[in-house]
């Protein structure tokens, strides 16, 4: 038999590559979604049954172009894992306004294309899974994330309506929040790292303790997006052993 499809956005060295090993362990197929193809291109090589689609999501001319070419290519995903993100980490008098608008375009936009795109074929096949993933500026607002936790809020509560909707037609919809700093590869490398990131402070003593590891919130994005029916959950929060709450 043909192996189902999982489609998953932002897969960068960190949580992304996590999650397409993941689900390519798990018996899928894996469509990888990313702008640095080079990137993509030495995943695909090291996962099997993964393929590289080099894709600005800001753009959505450009981003229902490449599902149309996954559909096409691959077949109709069964899964989608919306992981792209796009975040400004200053104060609203500081940063531009335009932000908030690119940031609300890959984080929350996409996100509604991409349902228009997907869910109909899980709809019509009676099932499917579209697992979200979050973290807490979803939940509250602080002064450095003024453009970018209302583009989070706004996620969570449009995964929230799909959720609603396509919940009894057999499509599970879920938020995974992360509660914590992720123990990612670039980490301490300028070269990986992305510009908006900065590591906290005096994180290489704290790694084991308050951050989340890439594989771990793999496996519990997996697990959640093959619950039981009888027991689907929507709100997940994860967080690591020694992190405050």
């Amino acid at each position: 038999m043909k192996k189902p499809i999982c489609l998953i956005t932002g897969v960068g060295s960190g949580t992304g590559a996590s999650l397409a090993k993941r689900f390519a362990s798990g018996g899928y197929q894996v469509a990888m979604l990313a702008r640095n193809r080079e990137r993509l291109i030495s995943l695909e090589k090291e996962i099997e049954g993964a393929r590289a689609y080099s894709c600005d999501i800001s753009d959505l001319n450009e981003l229902m172009a490449i599902v149309k070419a996954i559909q096409t290519e691959m077949g109709a995903p069964s899964v989608l894992v919306h992981n792209a993100v796009s975040a400004t980490f200053k104060p609203f008098l500081e940063a531009e306004p335009e932000d908030l608008e690119r940031n609300f375009r890959v984080n929350t936009t996409s996100l509604l294309y991409l349902a228009r795109a997907l869910a109909p074929s899980m709809v019509e096949a009676g099932n499917g899974a579209i697992m979200v993933t979050g973290n807490t500026s979803a939940l509250r607002g602080i002064p450095t994330y003024a453009l970018f936790a209302p583009t989070k809020a706004a996620q969570r509560i449009l995964a929230q309506s799909l959720a609603r909707d396509l919940g009894p037609k057999g499509v599970h919809v879920a938020y995974i929040t992360t509660d914590a700093a992720i123990n990612a590869p670039w980490l301490g490398d300028d070269s990986q790292k992305p510009s908006w990131l900065k590591p906290p402070p005096d994180w290489e003593n704290k790694l084991e303790d308050y951050f989340a590891k890439p594989e771990a919130i793999a496996d519990e994005v997996f697990h959640i997006a093959h619950q039981d029916r009888s027991t689907w959950s929507f709100d997940h929060i994860i967080r690591p052993y020694a992190e405050k709450w």
